[in-house]
């Protein structure tokens, strides 16, 4: 007895995960190192939460107010590019992408001043272990913020490409993936450090 695949009735969208699988891998493992980190933190904290909570209360809860509304605007903005690029509005998809990227050299530009201010007032990563954890979480998500605006940037050029194969689309998926990714850890980053005392 033989059994025949039955495709789903017409007008029914395809279900699948946007992107390539080796993407998915990425993004699990990068969310697994800032896990440990987050856990790190958390168990530092614990040990001397009175230090952790007056050295938290010199940040600049402004500029991180501010940077987390930037980077959910830029992941508004690579939601509506990808969106126009499925519906073939390349145009629209490459000015919101241009957009997402202008968000986020304006968060590298507020995180800079957010590290200078805080190092001439003598809190550098070595003034304290809150410090330290400030600047080495704050850090490898500005890193990962700079690969973003890169991989945006490539973006827009595969916006303004004509057609896009099913294999460009997937890698556009990816890279809008990777950005959401650099969303959610600020989203939590924000609050572990800004906000709990």
């Amino acid at each position: 007895m033989t059994t025949t695949a039955t495709s789903p009735p017409s007008g029914t969208p395809d279900r699948r995960i946007p992107g390539e699988q080796g993407t998915w891998v990425f993004l699990f493992g990068d969310m697994i190192v800032f896990a440990v980190f987050f856990a790190t933190f958390l168990v530092e904290r614990s040990r001397a939460p009175d230090a952790f909570d007056i050295a938290r209360r010199t940040l600049h809860t402004g500029v991180g107010i501010t940077n987390t509304l930037v980077l959910l605007t830029s992941s508004i903005l690579v939601f509506v590019a990808v969106s126009a690029i499925r519906a073939g509005a390349r145009p629209l998809a490459a000015r919101s992408l241009a957009a997402a990227v202008g968000c986020g050299l304006l968060f590298v530009a507020l995180k800079v001043f957010e590290y200078s201010s805080l190092a001439l007032a003598g809190h550098g990563p070595g003034a304290h272990h809150f410090y330290l954890y400030y600047f080495i979480l704050t850090g490898v998500h500005l890193l990962h913020v700079v690969v973003g605006i890169c991989v945006l940037a490539f973006l827009i050029t595969q916006a303004r490409r004509p057609e896009l194969s099913a294999t460009r689309l997937a890698i556009v998926e990816g890279g809008a993936c990777f950005w959401h990714l650099v969303d959610l850890l600020w989203i939590v980053l924000f609050p572990l450090l800004y906000l709990v005392s």
